[in-house]
């Protein structure tokens, strides 16, 4: 058991007991360098300017990819005056490589920082490749102890950041400043939001989910609703580059809180019922308004969470 919530902690265990996660795992150890016919197109990503020198390599897959050249989350892309920001370069070094192409692309500027929006392996797995561009890796808090000893699994020899920061601070590209806040809810004290004043574009990492089910069981579920009610408030007209889905806008930060909101209720109202989690597992399907969404096999260890934090009030 402890082995199986080790395996949920990192995204992909969730889908432990789906068909052909396991060989999904292992075809990605073997067969991620891959890199010489991959494109956008066939790693399932979009470029999309969100602003002027502002960029969103957004991924379309669902959980599991077909293959582990598809990239899982979004990536983003600030252009400056005498360099460039790169932020969650995917899950392996052949899609970070396809990333800083796609970079060489847009402009001749250099790629001066990687940053990493929290330690989860499908935003930091790419790391390798920028170490290996001399580009300096920037993260928050415990984020290297918690790639070293959380994300073993999927990367036994992993590449932490090289500079932590633990306040509020800012990254210079030249003339265009992109500001990193600290966010709580998500991922263990590790996530950052990186926000571009000059274009009123926020990228949220996975504090934001958009129209995807949220991974949550390396979560805080209250810290989070404090922090979407936070950035609403804080970034009212940005435009908004999530950690997985499509842009959005404030909308999107209403939708998951109010995710969030229904899923608390769920959870107290198992509470005034004195249900088991296993009478809460069997009883309840994905509400109404969220079938849609993709990451449809994260709902079952969202209901667990909940049950733990809310019904029984045990938080992490």
């Amino acid at each position: 058991m402890n082995r199986l919530r080790r395996w949920i902690v990192l995204l992909l265990a969730t889908l432990v007991t789906c068909i052909g996660v396991i060989g999904w795992h292992s075809h990605s150890q073997a067969q991620s360098p891959a890199t010489s016919n991959l494109t956008l197109e066939t790693a399932g990503l979009t470029l999309q300017e969100l602003g002027s020198g502002i960029y969103g390599l957004i991924a379309s897959t669902d959980f599991p990819p077909q293959n582990p050249n598809m990239a899982i989350c979004n990536a983003g892309v600030v252009i400056g005056t005498d360099g460039v920001l790169v932020i969650d370069p995917f899950q392996n070094a052949a899609l970070a490589n396809l990333l800083f192409s796609t970079v060489e692309g847009l402009t001749d500027k250099p790629i001066r920082y990687v940053l990493n929006t929290h330690y989860h392996f499908d935003h930091t797995g790419g790391n390798p490749a920028a170490e290996a561009r001399g580009v300096s890796i920037v993260g928050r808090g415990p984020i290297r102890e918690y790639m070293v000893n959380r994300n073993k699994e999927q990367d036994p020899n992993p590449t932490p950041p090289s500079l932590v920061i633990n306040n509020e601070s800012a990254i210079w590209l030249g003339e265009r400043q992109v500001q990193l806040a600290e966010v709580e809810g998500h991922s263990g004290g590790t996530d950052l939001v990186a926000y571009v004043p000059d274009a009123d574009v926020l990228f949220t990492g996975d504090i934001l989910f958009h129209q995807r089910i949220p991974f949550i069981s390396d979560g805080n579920i209250q810290k989070w609703q404090d922090s979407l009610s936070q950035l609403i408030a804080t970034y009212p007209n940005a435009r908004l580059l999530p950690g997985h889905g499509s842009v959005t806008d404030r909308r999107g930060l209403e939708t998951l809180k109010s995710y969030f909101d229904d899923l608390e209720q769920l959870a107290l109202t198992w509470k005034e019922q004195s249900l088991t989690q296993e009478q809460v597992l069997e009883r309840f399907a994905v509400p109404a308004p969220y079938k849609s969404y993709k990451f449809q096999a994260l709902y079952k260890g969202n209901l667990e969470t909940a049950y733990q934090q809310i019904t029984q009030g045990k938080q992490s």
